[in-house]
């Protein structure tokens, strides 16, 4: 039975309406009638006493059982936007969140004032989110993505070739929990969002983000700081002489990473806040010389 895109958009909020307040719900309703119909946002305002074919209502339906069942939106729509960059996703890979921003800020910052040409690995890089902000950002920056995850690896492709950074920004397969391939060269920074979940809290994760996003980049160990660890040593032959390690950490966690950084020979410069004012990422810098 096919219906009229305001109709469906309306049905949609309303069902939506049990598990979200009316302002989510709408907007709910609304991306999920974009990616049915390929509209825009006005041309479904514009055309919503039209009728949408079966193909667009049959859709709806669907999407919107996922959402009920739990299915984040990111998911469902197969896209979401991170730094003013759109950016495919699938479970394969974490949904970028605006905590994230944080550590991208503190990398920008930093990596617009390197050497002409600087290096940047984005570690652990998931979807890309961090790199492929930087590289935005920082127009003479070359930017390597990273991960252990052939099929993270494959989204991060995909989100290189649609925001056009193909010239700048390569892909290698990496684990941050093993020593660096001698292949990938020096670089002037390295970024990471690791995993940093600790076992215990693995369990007690809202069944959002424990039955669909990746338990591969959310666990970090017994204390949530395994990565850390492991990077700090790991990647150390990675850094230029001088070179800047910037993370991003779980609440609570900032004291602790800052210690693991100090204990092998990095020296803390900044620690920054995320936009709910809660410690998220630090910037250090690697005192060796060769």
């Amino acid at each position: 039975m096919v219906k009229r895109y305001g109709q469906l958009y309306l049905e949609a909020r309303q069902a939506l309406l049990g598990n979200e307040d009316t302002q989510t719900a709408g907007l709910m309703a609304r991306n999920l009638l974009c990616k049915a119909s390929g509209k825009s946002q006005e041309e479904i305002l514009a055309n919503r006493d039209l009728y949408a074919t079966e193909d667009v209502c049959r859709e709806m339906e669907r999407n919107v059982q996922r959402l009920l069942r739990g299915e984040p939106l990111a998911y469902v729509l197969g896209e979401w936007e991170f730094y003013g960059l759109p950016l495919y996703v699938t479970e394969d890979v974490l949904i970028p969140r605006d905590d994230t921003c944080a550590v991208a800020e503190l990398a920008i910052s930093k990596a617009l004032f390197l050497d002409q040409d600087p290096r940047i690995l984005d570690l652990c890089c998931g979807s890309g989110c961090i790199g492929l902000a930087i590289a935005s950002r920082v127009k003479d920056a070359r930017v390597t993505l990273a991960d252990i995850s052939k099929e993270a690896l494959a989204v991060a492709k995909r989100n290189i070739q649609r925001n056009r950074l193909g010239g700048r920004v390569s892909t290698f397969q990496a684990d941050a929990r093993v020593p660096g391939s001698s292949f990938l060269g020096k670089f002037d920074m390295i970024v990471s969002n690791p995993p940093y979940v600790t076992k215990a809290e693995m369990e007690t994760l809202p069944d959002s983000v424990k039955e669909y996003e990746p338990a591969l980049a959310l666990c970090g160990g017994e204390d949530g700081l395994d990565f850390y660890r492991a990077i700090c040593v790991n990647f150390r032959n990675a850094l230029k002489p001088g070179g800047f390690l910037c993370f991003e950490f779980g609440m609570g966690q900032g004291d602790s990473v800052c210690g693991i950084l100090e204990k092998e020979g990095y020296t803390v410069l900044e620690r920054r806040r995320d936009f709910n004012d809660r410690e998220r990422a630090v910037l250090a810098r690697l005192d060796r010389k060769e």
